[in-house]
């Protein structure tokens, strides 16, 4: 049996998508800024997707611009809002539990001259929001806060923060980056005071390649990538209307099934939370299932290293992660775990499952009965 627990690293594509993708670039496969009906019937694909896409924001369709993934999204909202800003402030606000995708280019804003205040986190990796209003300063050009954290599942609430922010400082931009957050729980920015809110196609069952940033009318924000002035003149480059309507599709599927989804992710979490608890030990790091996300679990097994685990269940046909995907292959410890206080121990043998609809019981009870096997031998051979 095969059981891929990565779901946070990235999702299968569904069927339904997969077709999308292939009829777009093989039957509608035109460019949207051609003026003849190919051209025009790909500009059509490509305002549907848009209008879909801003249903199940609350938003408006012109507030909706397709990007090549979560990473664009987020670089875009910290640089252009930087960009946009910087005559008003340079003073940016994260946490400290940010993904790479958001934590690495405020380091490079550092590098540029602008101040960036982290803003630290309790032991279930929950940001204050009383803390980040109060560091919020007439020069805070923009605060950036992930909804779902990508490794323990803290939902983080980031509705109020932003309303404190907005209330301390109203030209203050909120970003939200809502990769983990998007189909697992609700996201509604055109209801909120968030400004900003990005979304990744890969994690939903999309196409690797294709993300969203949502910009609010009004948010004062400069392009990264200028050309032909696509999308309003805010990101330029020819549209991959493929990869468009595929996650379009993707995002509708997921979020009409998204209450029966997380239902069935949560009992699936919970299942391999007792059993890895009563076969070999194991701890939960972080919040409170009950409270988290319902996709994420991150389990240590004391005295294993993550890696080694994670190759032994690969033997099995079991697939983990041993923190964030993005972040893995350069072996750094965790920011997060180290966030959240837990000893090294804890980190070095701390193993991230993450899941999907597609999952199931028997994949969940097959992880259990290996781990019970795996564990007491790699511990005997870690004490060698």
């Amino acid at each position: 049996m095969e059981a891929y627990f990565d779901n946070a690293a990235t999702t299968r594509v569904y069927p339904e998508v997969q077709a999308v993708v292939d009829r777009m670039m093989t039957e509608d496969f035109g460019n949207p800024s051609s003026l003849h009906r190919v051209g025009i019937d790909a500009e059509q694909c490509v305002k549907e997707a848009q209008a879909a896409i801003a249903r199940i924001l609350r938003a408006d369709p012109k507030e909706v611009y397709f990007t090549s993934g979560g990473t664009e999204s987020n670089n875009w909202a910290l640089f252009g809002t930087a960009r946009a800003a910087k005559r008003r402030g340079k003073h940016i606000i994260i946490s400290s539990i940010e993904h790479a995708a958001v934590a690495s280019p405020a380091r490079a804003l550092e590098e540029m001259g602008f101040e960036v205040t982290r803003i630290g986190v309790d032991g279930q990796g929950y940001v204050d929001p009383q803390a980040v209003a109060d560091a919020v300063r007439e020069d805070t050009i923009l605060v950036s806060m992930m909804a779902v954290n990508n490794e323990i599942g803290t939902i983080e609430p980031v509705k109020e923060i932003a309303e404190l922010v907005k209330k301390k400082n109203p030209d203050t931009v909120m970003h939200v980056d809502a990769i983990q957050a998007f189909g697992k729980i609700p996201v509604r920015p055109g209801r909120s005071s968030i400004d900003l809110l990005s979304v990744s196609g890969h994690k939903i069952h999309g196409p690797k390649g294709t993300g969203i940033l949502y910009i609010k009318e009004g948010t004062k924000i400069m392009p990264l990538i200028f050309g032909g002035g696509q999308q309003n003149d805010m990101r330029s480059g020819t549209d991959n209307v493929p990869g468009i309507a595929g996650l379009a599709l993707a995002a509708q599927m997921v979020c009409g099934a998204m209450t029966e989804n997380a239902m069935r992710m949560d009992h699936l979490r919970k299942l391999l939370a007792d059993g890895a608890e009563e076969a070999c030990g194991a701890v939960i790091n972080g919040p409170e299932l009950s409270d988290a996300a319902p996709h994420i679990i991150n389990l240590s097994f004391p005295g294993i290293r993550s890696e080694v685990l994670l190759h032994a269940l690969e033997d099995k046909g079991i697939y983990v992660s041993a923190g964030s995907a993005c972040s893995s292959h350069r072996h750094s410890e965790s920011a997060t775990l180290t966030a959240i206080g837990l000893p090294k121990e804890r980190i070095d043998s701390a193993v991230r499952f993450s899941f999907c609809e597609q999952n199931t019981p028997e994949q969940v009870i097959y992880a259990i009965g290996v781990l019970k096997e795996l564990v007491p031998q790699l511990r005997r051979f870690t004490r060698r």
